[in-house]
């Protein structure tokens, strides 16, 4: 795997201006919070009628998360964000999905609880606040890995050939026969076992007594497979260009409020872009950034990238991971070749080769040049139909 984590845990005393630092943007980008399963196993006993809401909806200890991340949000960026909600301040975009949308709402009511003149019902601590969407089939912003782009469908075809993905087969072929035995699934693979680690993962989370085949040492072997099928997504094999073909496009947004807000007479309001999607989201843009550290993000998880601009007048960028709440600070990231405090000049040169400049084109598939130099277009083949289930499945809870 070609990404690397740069970590520094970093005592965070926080200062909008530090002299004449100031504190300019913040991109909040932050994974759901506790959810039920995406889906039951055919042999798990605890089918959908089990969960309140069913499959895939948020928990109330999912809501209590966001709540305690708003909370957490309030205190670091009090004096940045007025007191109460302002509509100019801040903007906040959701995946099309119940757990996505009812996060972001449970993190706005730990944000901004209201004030006494802000109660439109005395005692009620919570007020409406918009959450944008678009139709999860018009995402192309948050809802990775996208699905109209056949290119990435090919480097997923090979992926599966590269000597990562062939080790972790032969290493695993005997335990993924035996849970696909004890699950009576159909197929399994080491791109797929994940769900099989979701269910009882979110099982054991609220209670729910495992069968006796599931041991901690399977659970440890589960673990290790669907963290590996993270990696593979945007990442072990040809980074980069799956990145441009994936996380890249939210980088380049990102990238774009930066510079929106840099620019000489700038006219923007907007203090802070809030993101609420997924973990494949979070995995997309750390892998563009080239900083995931391989492991699946948390519940409520959240990556903050800071714009300020120092006392010369220049703008720098600073990035924290939170993916601990018992901590009571987010942890420092580095971009791959600048320090922790990056220019913003520095920041855009050393993520430009994941930036996509014509993702139309770059989605095609090319083969050998015929004749006439006509771009020939590779049917989709199996791996490429099941990765296409898995990524269905993971993201979005779509039956297929």
């Amino acid at each position: 795997m070609d990404s690397c984590f740069l970590i520094v845990v970093f005592v965070f005393a926080f200062s909008l201006s530090n002299g004449q630092r100031t504190l300019k943007f913040v991109n909040v980008l932050y994974r759901h919070g506790d959810r039920s399963p995406i889906e039951a196993y055919p042999t798990d006993p605890h089918k959908e009628s089990a969960w309140p809401q069913g499959f895939g909806q948020l928990s109330k200890e999912g809501m209590k998360q966001h709540y305690e991340l708003g909370q957490f949000l309030k205190k670091r960026y009090r004096g940045f964000l007025s007191e109460g909600y302002n509509h100019q301040e801040i903007f906040i975009r959701s995946t099309d999905l119940d757990r996505t949308l009812m996060s972001a709402q449970a993190n706005l009511a730990g944000l901004f609880p209201p004030n006494s003149s802000e109660e439109f019902i005395p005692c009620l601590k919570w007020q409406p606040i918009p959450v944008h969407t678009v139709p999860e089939a018009k995402d192309c912003l948050l809802s990775f890995p996208l699905r109209d782009c056949p290119r990435y469908t090919q480097l997923m075809n090979e992926t599966e050939k590269s000597k990562e993905f062939l080790n972790m087969t032969v290493i695993y072929k005997e335990f993924i026969e035996m849970v696909r035995e004890k699950t009576e699934l159909k197929t399994a693979s080491v791109e797929s076992v994940w769900i099989v680690y979701d269910t009882l993962a979110c099982e054991a989370i609220h209670g729910k007594s495992p069968p006796d085949w599931v041991t901690p040492d399977v659970m440890d072997k589960l673990k290790v497979l669907k963290d590996f099928s993270y990696q593979i997504m945007f990442g072990v094999y040809e980074r980069k260009e799956k990145c441009r073909l994936q996380g890249g496009l939210l980088l380049d947004q990102i990238i774009q409020n930066l510079l929106t807000t840099a620019a000489p007479n700038t006219t923007q309001k907007v203090k802070m872009m809030v993101y609420s999607a997924h973990d494949t989201t979070v995995v997309a843009l750390q892998e563009a950034l080239n900083v995931f550290n391989g492991l699946q993000p948390p519940y409520a998880s959240c990556h903050l990238i800071e714009l300020y601009q120092e006392e010369n007048g220049t703008f720098s960028v600073e990035m924290f991971y939170r993916n601990d709440s018992t901590v009571s600070e987010p942890y420092a990231v580095s971009l791959p070749g600048c320090s922790q405090r990056c220019s913003l000049q520095d920041f855009k040169d050393h993520t430009l080769d994941v930036i996509p400049q014509d993702r139309k084109k770059e989605c095609q598939i090319k083969k050998e040049a015929s004749d006439t130099g006509d771009v020939q277009r590779e049917p989709l083949g199996p791996a490429g139909i099941k990765h296409l289930d898995v990524c269905l499945r993971r993201c979005f809870g779509i039956p297929v």
